[in-house]
């Protein structure tokens, strides 16, 4: 059962999915908001503030990728995506603006529950273990308000992004493995969604500067301590 009153908008114009969800959800404790299209999914998630978003690649107003570029800019948040075709453009695209998870229709209604759990959990954990400033050269992380600078400047995170960073930021120099980090980070158990990872990597590059995480290729990552 989740704990305490955790607030999740689902965003999905089938109205038959959408209540499935609702309803599997609400029957774990949560409390669930649906939002049908993306102009009304980005003003629910501004005057809600939820703890996750279940959010559908396809809409109309606009798509899950503009809605997720907004809700990120407004408020970090964890987004699980969902999409109706295994596309991996699409993926990548989704996972660079912002998502932190994502699933492929058709899906069991039991494994995106237990995807929320794991967000959740991961969310809740990094927050418990906050602790003292990072400091590696001109890096700065600051766990308990979740900021981060680079040479003075600050750099928008996503919850993800976030923790990848601590977590890699945590053992600079040495290499850690896509399998370790999808299980460390993740919380996932198995090896079959590198590009996950892949993908927030590129993120943070692009966001912090392409000379801080070190790729070994056929291994995983690492972070250079920056000058």
């Amino acid at each position: 059962m989740a704990e305490g009153h955790r607030r999740i908008l689902v965003v999905e114009d089938e109205p038959a999915i959408a209540e499935s969800v609702a309803a599997r959800l609400r029957a774990e404790g949560y409390e669930v908001d649906i939002a049908a299209d993306g102009p009304s999914a980005v003003r629910q998630a501004v005057e809600t503030a939820p703890d996750l978003i279940v959010l559908d690649l396809m809409l109309p107003g606009f798509d899950g990728l503009e809605v997720c570029r907004r809700v990120q800019a407004h408020r970090p948040v964890p987004v699980l995506m969902l999409t109706a075709r295994d596309d991996e453009t699409d993926l990548l695209v989704g996972l660079a603006v912002g998502a932190d998870d994502y699933i492929t229709k058709p899906f069991s209604i039991r494994e995106l529950a237990a995807r929320v759990h794991a967000l959740l959990r991961r969310v809740d954990r990094n927050t418990q273990q906050a602790a003292a400033k990072i400091v590696l050269g001109d890096l700065e992380i600051d766990p308990v308000e979740r900021r981060v600078h680079r040479a003075g400047e600050p750099a928008h995170l996503t919850p993800t992004e976030f923790e990848l960073l601590v977590h890699l930021a945590g053992r600079p120099r040495a290499v850690v493995p896509r399998d370790r980090l999808l299980t460390e980070v993740w919380g996932w158990n198995e090896s079959a969604s590198t590009r996950t990872v892949d993908s927030h990597i590129k993120a943070l590059r692009r966001k912090l500067g392409a000379d801080l995480i070190r790729t070994v290729h056929g291994v995983g990552y690492a972070l250079e301590v920056p000058r």
